[in-house]
């Protein structure tokens, strides 16, 4: 197993600051019994007993309670405050500490009330309340907590990928060609021009291997596609890689693997108490992820198609699951009429690929491959699909100056979180998800 390094970056809470220089965190409260301190948050909730009230505070880093001084009782929920009290234990508090004696200062008060309470255990409320009144209901903790294992994703991929000595890069996002794929385009005007949004970096990436051999990129894409399932997503994060001199797709299929680790490794390190909030084991990525190719998946199920369906994946994620015990499963060698014209054709069986899907609990996750490298072969691929190579003259021209054999995949991060988590709608793990429906907010 290949475990990425990091690197110690201190948090927030050790970088002095002239406005708040004594504050600690709800969760460091724990080794500060005894000490006066600082709390800064939102009032999470007001508990009234007989004889007592309760604030409850939510910052960053969790819940503290405080024993709520005279004057307080008319505060609403999501009141933002700073408290000044002195840490003492209770067992029944949260962390088992609560702070007593308290000064509060309320620094802003809400004018209007959150479309459900964020106290709640579970979220009160259907997707649509929930994505129209994104900036408050995703305070709720459980809300909250799909972002932070979505976070702590991205920090894994990228150490992993760091680490296997890949170099990050940021392209373009507007792009001047629609003829990238098959997929619909989002149009727009460029100073008089026509323009479009980048379906994925491909193209760039690709010509980044001829600068640094090893590449990933972390960013959006945009697919005008008329879906309108809960796995679909008009713009999502996508998680990208290319590497050059590989041998074929299987070296790909072993940076994929690592880049797995890696996520799973900094969700368990970094949101550990996200998991917590949803209930949530990460899953374990074995040594080597069973493959199988597209021809005997195929045949498993009795089908002969192009792709694999919805279905298809399902009963396939099940076999895996049943047989290896593994919720990844590699398919490999897809048709090639199935696939981009840059991707490399089987040895030996032309009409299969050298390329791959990961399945992830029955869900397509990550579709990558080997690529063509020479140019002759790229202009015989378009020739063969019977497509001029003049708008593809500036891909085309990396390959021109010779590039070495290589191959990449991309992941979609914001299935990758559902998949994870159990959320079955895709829109749950996108901060402002963008569909058909959906512009606001």
């Amino acid at each position: 197993m290949i475990h990425p390094s990091t690197t110690d970056i201190p948090s927030t809470a050790d970088i002095p600051s002239t406005a708040d220089p004594a504050r600690v965190l709800a969760a460091e409260l724990p080794g500060r019994i005894g000490d006066t301190v600082e709390l800064a948050g939102w009032l999470h909730r007001r508990r009234a007993l007989k004889s007592v009230t309760f604030l409850v505070l939510r910052d960053r880093s969790g819940l503290a309670q405080v024993v709520a001084p005279a004057g307080t009782a008319d505060l609403p929920e999501e009141t933002v405050l700073r408290v000044r009290g002195t840490v003492t234990a209770n067992a029944q508090a949260p962390n088992g500490v609560e702070l007593t004696g308290p000064a509060v200062e309320v620094l802003a008060r809400p004018v209007a009330a959150p479309p459900f309470d964020l106290f709640r255990p579970a979220v009160p409320a259907a997707l649509p309340v929930v994505l129209d009144g994104a900036p408050v209901t995703l305070r709720h903790p459980r809300l909250a907590a799909l972002h932070r294992v979505s976070a702590a994703s991205v920090h894994g991929f990228r150490a992993a990928l760091d680490g296997l000595g890949f170099t990050e890069i940021h392209t373009p996002k507007v792009v001047s060609s629609a003829t990238e794929s098959g997929a619909n385009v989002f149009a727009l005007d460029w100073f008089g021009r026509e323009a479009y949004l980048a379906q994925s970096p491909q193209f760039f990436k690709q010509a980044m291997v001829g600068v640094f051999e090893r590449v990933y990129e972390t960013g959006p894409v945009f697919r005008a596609e008329p879906h309108d399932t809960a796995r679909h997503l008009a713009q999502y994060t996508s998680l990208d890689a290319e590497l050059g001199f590989v041998a074929d797709h299987r070296d790909v299929m072993a940076v994929v693997r690592a880049a797995l680790a890696g996520m799973v490794g900094a969700v368990a390190e970094r949101a550990g108490d996200a998991l917590a909030v949803l209930g949530v084991e990460p899953p374990v990525v074995p040594e080597e992820i069973p493959q199988l190719h597209f021809a005997e998946a195929m045949r498993m199920l009795g089908a002969d198609e192009p792709d694999l369906a919805p279905a298809h994946e399902r009963w396939l994620g099940a076999w895996a699951q049943r047989e290896h015990g593994s919720p990844f499963l590699f398919v490999t060698g897809y048709p090639m009429r199935k696939r981009p014209f840059y991707t490399h054709p089987e040895p030996g069986r032309p009409e299969y690929s050298n390329s791959f899907d990961l399945l992830f609990r029955g869900l397509e996750l990550v579709t990558g491959g080997q690529r063509l490298h020479r140019y002759e072969d790229y202009l015989a691929a378009l020739a063969a699909r019977g497509e001029p190579a003049g708008p593809y003259e500036g891909y085309l021209r990396a390959f021109a100056h010779g590039m070495p054999p290589h191959g990449g995949f991309a992941l979609g991060l914001e299935r990758w979180t559902a998949r994870l988590t159990g959320e079955e709608n895709v829109r749950r793990t996108a901060l402002f998800p963008r569909d058909v429906h959906r512009l606001t907010p």
